[in-house]
């Protein structure tokens, strides 16, 4: 059995964004998997905010992090709001574990401070890329006397702290999903490690983290590859444990040629769709249907597959993931979504679509709303679809188009005579009721020699103001009757005055 592969065994993952944007499909898969991965072997999901780079970061955009893995479902056993036993959870409260670490890489000689300005830097890498030369670093520090390098510090001269690179040889490193990768070390840069202000880079912070809180597995995505043998080479400097790897595959815009871009993004959103995941909430996307989906990009398995989050963890294998770019499919979004909706509990389903119509501005009794729910869940792709649906059940009065009302193949007068025969026929019920209804409303079609697309269309305009809706005997059982009498009522003056 290859290291790392035994499910058996229980792992420490992290999930460790920055709060520098919003979470988006590629932050809400590398999560899933690491969920998965630790509920699978019995292990720990830890949730790490890696914020030192104080640029770029987002005001609520941690908030934003949590709060869309609260409602995935993900839930994480260590974090930086519930606390844990490695501790604290943010970068920027490990600080001194960061300086610790640095000090010990230049005891050791792997690193070295650099005193280079941003204006000389600047200028080597202009010269560089005159020359064709690769960019990196020229070694003007590292070939500093340590004795002077440390002179220079205790004088208070502003440096950073490089990592020393090996010049020769080679870095092999193994990935899960791309097996063993090679690079000549004489291709690799000498990176920061901690900056100028005091704070630790990715590479440092991240590597420190995992050795600190003791991950076994690094699930990442694959815009860290070029910086793996840096991190690969930092760990075996240390002689830390090297955790197992795995780069996972990139996102494609939908068209599948290139990466999706903010413009492509924003297109996405006016077609009802995104790519971030609090979007995808208040777009009326359930998290059951979205975390089908993203599973299956870079998953092995049958893309067509439905499953729950317990059937995931129960098949999740990281032997199978793909390191093959994914297509971002917002079709099969729908596909999923619409299936998970179908497949919840009427009590469940009616309780999140609720918050719409109450938002809506209706007033919504529950037990009619349980009524209702069988007969829209079929019709349901996401949430909000609900109001388009069944809006009219509870409105006073509906406004359908008067060209609406007019059945195919008639006239306005002929289809206000036809509404007042049904007004006749429902008016004479006691109750009007599906068994009570339908049986001589089909008599009066088989009597006009109509088709009963039109004669029902006319009532089922009438009724709901809509051309589309539930279907229509079982759906008048939920209006009263006084209701219903008065829509037709309507319909057929407006039918009259065209």
């Amino acid at each position: 059995m290859e290291v790392g592969l035994d499910s058996s065994i229980p792992v420490r993952v992290r999930f460790a964004p920055s709060p520098t944007g919003r979470m988006h499909l590629g932050s809400a898969r590398t999560a899933l998997y690491d969920y998965l991965l630790a509920r699978r072997t019995g292990g720990k999901f830890i949730l790490r905010i890696e914020d030192t780079d104080r640029k770029r970061f987002v005001e609520g955009a941690e908030q934003e992090l949590i709060d869309g893995l609260r409602w995935l479902g993900l839930e994480y056993d260590e974090g930086p709001d519930i606390g844990g036993p490695y501790g604290p959870y943010r970068q920027t409260e490990r600080q001194e574990i960061y300086r610790k670490w640095a000090d010990e890489l230049i005891e050791r000689g792997h690193a070295f401070y650099c005193f280079c300005s941003p204006d000389r830097l600047e200028r080597v890498r202009q010269e560089q890329l005159k020359n064709k030369q690769p960019v990196r670093y020229d070694g003007t520090c590292r070939a500093l006397e340590p004795e002077e390098a440390r002179r220079r510090v205790r004088a208070g001269e502003k440096h950073v702290i490089r990592f020393k690179m090996p010049y020769e040889g080679e870095t092999r490193a193994y990935d899960v999903m791309r097996g063993e990768i090679i690079w000549q070390n004489r291709d690799l840069d000498d990176a920061i490690l901690l900056k100028s202000d005091g704070l630790p880079t990715y590479h440092l912070a991240a590597m420190a983290d995992d050795y600190e809180m003791r991950i076994t597995h690094v699930i990442r995505g694959s815009e860290w590859l070029s910086t793996f043998p840096l991190h690969v080479n930092l760990i075996r400097a240390l002689g830390w444990p090297e955790p197992v790897w795995m780069h996972l595959s990139v996102f494609l815009k939908p068209s599948g040629k290139g990466k999706m871009s903010k413009r492509e993004a924003a297109a996405a959103l006016n077609d009802g769709y995104s790519i971030f995941i609090k979007d995808l909430r208040d777009l009326g996307y359930i998290p059951e249907g979205v975390l089908n989906w993203i599973v299956l990009m870079g998953w092995g398995v049958a893309e067509d597959d439905v499953m729950t989050l317990d059937e995931m963890i129960q098949r999740f294998d990281i032997k199978n993931l793909n390191p093959a770019p994914a297509a971002i499919n917002f079709s099969k979004l729908d596909h999923f979504n619409g299936t998970h909706i179908r497949r919840l509990a009427v009590e469940d389903l009616a309780g999140r679509i609720k918050p719409y119509f109450e938002r809506a501005g209706y007033r919504v009794d529950e037990a009619k709303l349980l009524r209702i729910v069988p007969l829209i869940r079929e019709r349901l792709v996401t949430l909000d679809d609900c109001l388009p649906f069944a809006e009219w059940f509870f409105k006073e009065n509906v406004s359908p188009a008067p060209e609406a009302l007019v059945a195919k193949g008639l006239t306005p007068a002929e289809s206000a005579a036809v509404a007042r025969k049904m007004y006749n026929i429902l008016s004479a019920l006691p109750e009007i009721t599906h068994a009570a209804a339908e049986p001589p409303l089909r008599a009066l079609v088989e009597q006009l020699g109509l088709s009963p697309s039109q004669v029902f269309g006319i009532l089922r305009v009438a009724v709901t103001g809509q051309t589309v809706s539930p279907p229509l005997f079982e759906s008048m059982e939920l209006l009263p009757r006084h209701t219903i009498l008065q829509r037709l009522q309507n319909a057929i003056v407006m039918l009259e005055q065209m």
